[in-house]
């Protein structure tokens, strides 16, 4: 299937909501944390869910998150993946130049296009772009939940690096979503 990948100039919501439809996970990464005088362990473990996991994303496209991302965009970080003409997926990415850092905000395929190599082009695409741009890292967060992106993410080169157990709520632990912080270094 030929893709043409190029920047994003704007976010059109006609383009962009039916492309940020979620996930469904049928597992997690259970994380579980124990804190001692004298230590302090965390522990992830796959584990099969009873139910699965279902999450959307179109509430991250308010009025303040398309603003936001939208400045972003002339930075020349953001891609999009057309095929015949058609927005089918898209990353937003915003530099952290402090620390030679391109942080991907958004990443999505529409749910009729993935698996077909579309995610890895744009991925290629825009690690890519941040090595010529002389960037040390290209980060992300996920949820414990998003298996399957997690997944996909490893493939990528990416690695779990670090975690936030309340960035969501103040019982991320408890609830069973927790904000996953992944990695992938360029050099």
């Amino acid at each position: 299937m030929p893709i043409e990948i190029r920047p994003l100039e704007r976010l059109d919501m006609q383009e962009i909501l039916p492309i940020v439809t979620g996930y469904t996970s049928p597992e997690k990464y259970a994380v579980e944390k124990v804190e001692s005088g004298e230590a302090i362990d965390i522990r992830i473990r796959l584990v099969k869910l009873a139910q699965p996991h279902r999450a959307t994303f179109a509430e991250d496209f308010n009025a303040e998150d398309r603003a936001r991302f939208t400045a972003m965009l002339p930075q020349g970080y953001s891609f999009g993946a057309y095929h015949e003409h058609r927005l089918v997926g898209f990353v937003i990415g915003e530099v952290e130049a402090w620390n030679r850092t391109l942080r991907i905000w958004e990443f999505q395929v529409m749910q009729a296009y993935r698996r077909q190599g579309i995610g890895r082009a744009l991925m290629d695409h825009v690690v890519a772009k941040a090595a010529e741009g002389g960037f040390r890292i290209v980060a992300l967060e996920t949820q414990n939940t998003n298996v399957g992106a997690i997944r996909f993410y490893r493939r990528m080169g990416f690695a779990l690096e670090a975690l936030d157990l309340s960035l969501y709520t103040n019982q991320d632990v408890e609830s069973g979503e927790v904000a996953f912080f992944m990695k992938r270094r360029l050099e």
